[in-house]
């Protein structure tokens, strides 16, 4: 077991992407309906007045540290976080020794066709990958027993719910046992960059911590969330000093 650290009052597991992979297989394996999330700082700055979305954290199998500022924090405070751990790229290393041990996906979420294409990608890149399942993200409380019984009747080993913050995470925790898979992880816009449909930042801007300022570049209308930024970094410095 890793150590975990707190950050905001969240529980952040203190992995590298190999420890996180191994803790996935570890949880198939397990096979009881687990949740692996994804906290970058905007996630945890949210947490801060959300005590639904904090509890579902704090419950997660596996909380993987999703943004430099998530690595940034944990330092600050005087812990060790080893590195970052992205939700795309946790997504892909999943992926790719898939195959190998017969792990099933379900895609769901993002707009219509994006879940599809997807899938297509995947297959492209991964021989032998076994995607059982798509649906987008677009519905009412009406359509969910269907997705349900969509999502349970394709028996996937892995659920990628792609819904956004905290969408994804609230519904995942209301259907855990229901929808009865082994790991259902709230990736975001991860199918959306798996599409083609979204652009990811250039490897340079990733490893320089700067994916964050390429997003805003991209997406003007996430201009406004950078505002968290600051906050996050105050709330975390107040925890610092607070002890």
């Amino acid at each position: 077991m890793t150590d975990r650290v707190e950050i905001l009052g969240v529980k952040v597991d203190a992995v590298t992407m190999i420890q996180a992979v191994e803790r996935v297989a570890n949880l198939i394996d397990a096979g009881k309906p687990s949740i692996v999330a994804t906290a970058n700082a905007e996630m945890l700055l949210r947490a801060t007045h959300d005590d639904e979305l904090k509890n579902i954290l704090n419950a997660a199998s596996l909380v993987v540290p999703d943004g430099a500022g998530t690595v940034w924090a944990a330092r600050h405070l005087g812990k060790h976080m080893p590195e970052r751990v992205a939700g795309a790229d946790l997504v892909l290393e999943l992926m790719k020794v898939a195959p190998a041990k017969s792990w099933k996906f379900f895609l769901f979420g993002s707009a219509p066709g994006i879940a599809d294409k997807a899938k297509a990608k995947a297959e492209s890149l991964y021989h032998g990958i076994k995607i059982v399942g798509t649906r987008n993200g677009y519905f009412t409380a009406a359509d969910e027993p269907v997705i349900i019984e969509q999502i349970k009747s394709a028996r996937p080993d892995i659920l990628l719910a792609a819904l956004g913050v905290p969408k994804q995470e609230k519904w995942l925790a209301a259907h855990l046992d229901e929808l009865n898979v082994p790991v259902s992880i709230g990736v975001g816009g991860t199918l959306d960059v798996m599409a083609g449909a979204v652009k990811r930042a250039p490897l340079w801007m990733q490893r320089a911590r700067l994916e964050w300022l390429f997003r805003a570049m991209l997406q003007p209308s996430r201009a406004g969330r950078l505002l968290a930024l600051p906050k996050f970094v105050f709330k975390v410095h107040k925890q610092k000093i607070n002890g």
